[in-house]
């Protein structure tokens, strides 16, 4: 088990504190390059309602390497990075959520008052691409420099967590207490609460209901655990890693389906009794959003989790969407963070949640590695010791 680790020293809000905070941080200057550890300075004249975070911990998302190779076009040179956990260090002036000393996870960036964020679903919030993908604060102004002043684009998911420190803001930040290690908790501020989130908020699958998930990695098998948790009867695991289906099976999967090697449609077919209730698909691949339709049970729901490139477009057959099938999109699980990621919590601690089970640790330094082991499938769930 992790050890605890040591508060920072607090500043007052809002300072007292340095005007720029020198901070080591994971750099992708050009597109599918390598991350490169750089020296930079982070602006740290708060805004009103900024959270500098001293961050302990990152996970690394798809997403993060979506973002590094440009699908979305992120502006480079850029400090990603969204899954990060750590100790608040300084707060803007009219922040009361969090304060120095506390110990938070970091989660996706929301406007707070647009039509989304007022009815409870932020994670739909209508300026949603610019504030996580856009590389700047909403004003266009940007935290991170070289010391010479070249601007480097940051604020990346209101956070850019590959550093050792990150500016976020009162609305992303979740605080969390010290009943379990915060560096496992990074991973829960996006790719666990959207797999978790997919089945308990968006779906709300019921108890004895068929799921079948399409992809096992970190999002696929939270959402198994979630299954399990719910009470789902026939819990169906997807993928081409074999220790992936081993792992799902270990945390609640009642079958497996080894995509390359057996006909994926035709063993769902079998083990659902002729379809499924729901389907996640977690892919991003077009042919799997169409297995996932075909896959259903009439009254089925198929939902989309899987960030694919801008314009791709999948078949589906409509014939099958009049059985009243159902085809949506879910982001973020359908989460609010400040609720959700507790609830995560406290599952985690009641030996339904075993969220560390996917999680292996590596330096910062590391990176390149991490991100190398998780796009072959020798783990699930890399996460960064950053401080």
């Amino acid at each position: 088990m992790a050890t605890a680790q040591a508060a920072p020293a607090p500043h007052a809000p809002g300072g007292p504190g340095p005007a720029a905070v020198p901070v080591r941080a994971a750099v992708v200057r050009g597109k599918g390059e390598p991350f490169a550890l750089e020296d930079l300075e982070l602006d740290a004249r708060m805004r009103p309602d900024e959270v500098l975070v001293r961050v302990v911990a990152t996970g690394v998302c798809q997403t993060d390497l979506h973002a590094r190779d440009q699908r979305p076009p992120v502006p480079l040179p850029a400090v990603l990075g969204h899954e990060g956990a750590g100790f608040v260090e300084r707060v803007g002036d009219a922040v009361t959520a969090v304060a120095a000393g506390d110990r938070v996870v970091m989660s996706y960036q929301a406007c707070g008052h647009c039509r989304s964020c007022l009815s409870g679903a932020p994670a739909y919030c209508v300026r949603a691409f610019p504030l996580n993908f856009g590389g700047s604060r909403p004003d266009r102004t940007n935290a991170l420099s070289r010391a010479g002043g070249e601007p480097v684009h940051g604020h990346f998911f209101g956070q850019s967590s590959f550093s050792t420190h990150a500016l976020a803001t009162e609305r992303n930040v979740v605080k969390v207490g010290d009943e379990v290690p915060l560096e496992l908790l990074g991973p829960l501020g996006c790719g666990l609460q959207t797999g978790a989130g997919a089945v308990l908020n968006s779906l709300k699958v019921p108890a004895g209901a068929s799921l079948v998930v399409l992809g096992s990695g970190a999002v696929g098998l939270a959402a198994v655990m979630a299954a399990r948790i719910a009470g789902a009867g026939k819990i169906v695991a997807v993928d081409i890693v074999p220790g992936r289906l081993d792992l799902a099976r270990e945390l609640g999967a009642t079958h497996t389906v080894h995509a390359g090697e057996e006909d994926t449609a035709a063993r769902i077919a079998e083990i659902t009794g002729g379809g499924a209730d729901f389907v996640l698909e977690i892919t991003a691949r077009p042919e799997m959003l169409t297995l996932a339709v075909d896959a259903l049970a009439p009254l089925g729901t198929a939902a989309l989790i899987g960030g694919a490139p801008p314009g791709t477009h999948a078949p589906v057959n409509m014939s099958a969407l009049l059985g009243g099938r159902s085809v949506r999109g879910i982001a973020q699980g359908d989460s609010v963070p400040r609720l959700f990621i507790p609830r995560l919590i406290d599952l985690h601690r009641a030996g339904r949640f075993p969220f560390d089970r996917l999680i292996s640790f590596y330096g910062f330094e590391e990176i390149n590695r991490a991100v190398a082991d998780a796009r072959s499938g020798a783990v699930v769930k890399p996460v960064l010791r950053i401080g």
